[in-house]
């Protein structure tokens, strides 16, 4: 349970060695036993609420199996699910008091996907509140703990995901990344997570923070894994119009991408301006060349680019989170068959809905999100001139690294996922300019696990590539992986005898 990702559970399920049934039980005394504080750990806090049907569904989706009936890979394969999506049998909190009884009318549509592929739910997992930061804090679920140091950080903001994937409470999950909320706690927590391309997968569901730069993916164990809930999920969705452009440019399979000698004959572009050099950077910096040093052993070349001064400073001046947060959060928020306690809707105007600002009004939000909600009220509705400028150079930075990639023939450029390991709780968290390179252009980018610092923390390397080039992702970070083994599990969650 602690090492197995979804690939061989799936082959332990068709052997017949274990049941769904008995995954779900696995999982839920791993739960149990690492949830809460227990020897001398203060326990993960990874989950705000298990899902109470999970031991019935498993049951017929074994009972399926038997009958002969096998949906796919993930047929009866536990998951984890960032409780800012959608499902209609659960509440959908935002990590937040005042939605703790928020219902919406269906599920998200990838969490619908992989329910349809036969993936069981077993709980939703804490995230910074409203995903509005990194530390993975909310006043519902309170403060996620990383599994590798308790005492530190997981990520954020799906550090419950990425947390409880790695103490093993699910075999695989989904976060959402707006500027690097899946890839932050990946890298943290020894695990592989994509950004996938704006439009690749439906954000219908997932509650907003950004519409122009939200995108919803997973977070595994292992590329393959990966690529299993992306064959799931990915694909156009009416309710998401970006997922238009997904059409015709996705493949039958991203399995097949996976080959041990992707990275021959690649072209891999080293971002310098992302290496940092003081004390504290430089642990990650060293693991994120000695993986460019692997992946050259691999075949690929690797290239050092020079700064890329006018792509960094396009990319710095196309941050709209605060421009668009209220505006596509109401939208969410007033979805047809929402159902909501009246007395939160009543707080401030109109009375009949729930709105970002009865949610400031509420108070029942954790004091630093809170500041943050607050400061965005009346943003999405006041003068536009500066938003549309950060979209203009939104397009810019697009063309300037659609440039960069074309001028040095690459394949994909590397960098560090997080400068520096995750930092003691109470200490502060950067998670650096990097994550915004994908978030600010929509392309799509993949991290992987590099290594470990001298504190055994894990430290993950980025790999970014041109829109839709996922199989590309997949299999250079399949390579990678397979030649270096650097993952392994937390100690302070082991197995249980």
């Amino acid at each position: 349970m602690v090492d197995a990702d979804a690939t061989r559970l799936g082959e332990l399920l068709a052997d017949g060695r274990v049941t769904s049934v008995g995954l779900v039980e696995a999982y839920r005394a791993r739960i149990e036993a690492f949830e809460r504080s227990y020897a001398d750990q203060p326990g993960v806090n990874a989950v705000i609420r298990e899902d109470p049907d999970a031991i019935a569904v498993a049951a017929r989706l074994d009972a399926e199996r038997r009958r002969g009936h096998v949906r796919g890979p993930l047929h009866g394969i536990p998951i984890l699910v960032k409780d800012n999506y959608d499902t209609g049998d659960m509440p959908t909190s935002n990590g937040s008091l005042a939605l703790r009884h928020w219902r919406t009318a269906d599920d998200a549509e990838q969490v619908a996907r992989l329910r349809e592929a036969g993936a069981i739910v077993v709980a939703k997992t804490n995230l910074h509140e409203f995903a509005s930061g990194i530390e993975t804090i909310s006043s519902l679920g309170g403060q996620t703990r990383n599994p590798y140091d308790q005492a530190r950080y997981p990520g954020g903001s799906s550090g419950g995901t990425a947390a409880g994937l790695a103490a093993a409470f699910g075999a695989v999950g989904l976060g959402s990344d707006t500027c690097g909320s899946i890839r932050n706690p990946a890298a943290h927590n020894g695990l592989v997570g994509l950004r996938p391309s704006l439009g690749l997968s439906s954000r219908d569901g997932i509650a907003p923070l950004s519409e122009t730069q939200d995108t919803g993916g997973p977070i595994a164990k292992s590329v393959r894994d990966v690529a299993l809930v992306l064959d799931a999920t990915v694909g156009y969705d009416p309710d998401d119009p970006s997922t238009e452009a997904a059409i015709g440019r996705t493949p039958p399979t991203y399995t097949t991408a996976l080959r041990d000698t992707a990275l021959a004959g690649a072209r891999i572009g080293v971002l310098t301006d992302y290496l940092g050099a003081t004390a504290p950077e430089q642990p990650t910096t060293e693991l994120v060349r000695a993986a460019t040093a692997d992946m050259a052993a691999q075949g690929a070349t690797v290239v050092d680019l020079p700064p890329q001064p006018a792509l960094m400073a396009a990319v710095d001046a196309s941050w709209v989170i605060l421009d668009e947060h209220e505006r596509d959060l109401d939208r969410y928020l007033a979805a047809p068959g929402s159902r909501f306690p009246p007395s939160l809707a009543r707080l401030e105007p109109p009375a009949d809905r729930v709105t970002l600002a009865d949610i400031v009004a509420s108070g029942q939000v954790t004091p630093t999100v809170l500041e943050r909600l607050r400061a965005r009220l009346g943003r999405s509705t006041g003068p536009q001139d500066e938003y549309h400028q950060r979209l203009a150079r939104r397009a810019e930075a697009r063309q300037l690294l659609k440039a960069l990639l074309a001028d040095h023939d690459l394949d994909a450029l590397v960098y560090p996922t997080v400068p520096r390991q995750a930092p003691l709780i109470g200490q502060p968290q950067s998670g650096g300019r990097s994550c915004a390179l994908a978030a600010n252009t929509g392309y799509p980018a993949l991290t992987v696990p590099a290594g470990f610092t001298p504190d055994g923390l894990p430290v993950g390397v980025e790999l970014l590539g041109a829109p839709f080039s996922e199989p590309v992702l997949l299999g250079f970070g399949f390579d990678y992986e397979q030649a270096t083994h650097h993952r392994r599990p937390p100690a302070s969650t082991p197995p249980l005898t």
